[in-house]
């Protein structure tokens, strides 16, 4: 895939408020879920166990207890394992049935402009990107199902990944 062409189709996405409606839809019954429960629950038995071996005072530097314990519980990775289960609980289950839908009809548009019908077209199987495939200029005449579905996944994993940087490692 072309990093550039990437760049813009997630620029596009954004445009349509597509990632905005995604963590809309995310955080709003993020709260309900065991894993984010559970983590919540050991993140304040963290703190306050940490806080409970220091002596309140009106000298206390609380910036600095507040940094300190923001990178003891950094450190501790339960934050890593805690979102890796949120996501599991709260994203994966969107992905195939409304996540992904609805980005292959974005970037459906965004290359082939005018020739998407307003019909919800049936999703497209995953295909594993062959080294030698890519994506031709927007607008030009092509077949893309191949291009779209990687292009949908690089877009969705931007998106979700805001440090992702395409074709870095």
């Amino acid at each position: 895939l072309n990093p550039q062409l990437v760049s813009m189709i997630v620029s596009h996405l954004k445009t349509q408020g597509l990632f905005d409606q995604f963590r809309r839809d995310c955080l709003a019954d993020v709260d309900t879920k065991p894993a984010y429960l559970n983590l919540k629950q050991r993140v304040d038995n963290f703190v306050s166990n940490h806080l409970s071996n220091h002596t309140w005072s009106p000298h206390l530097n609380k910036n600095q207890l507040r940094n300190n314990i923001r990178q003891l519980v950094l450190q501790s990775g339960m934050l890593e394992q805690g979102v890796d289960r949120i996501v599991a609980q709260v994203v994966d289950p969107k992905i195939n049935h409304i996540f992904r839908p609805q980005v292959e009809r974005v970037v459906r548009e965004f290359l082939s402009p005018g020739s998407c019908s307003e019909e919800p077209l049936a999703p497209l199987p995953p295909v594993e990107p062959r080294p030698d495939s890519s994506i031709p200029e927007p607008g030009t005449e092509q077949s893309y199902p191949v291009c779209i579905s990687h292009a949908g996944y690089v877009c969705f994993f931007a998106f979700c990944h805001p440090d992702f940087v395409y074709g870095k490692r």
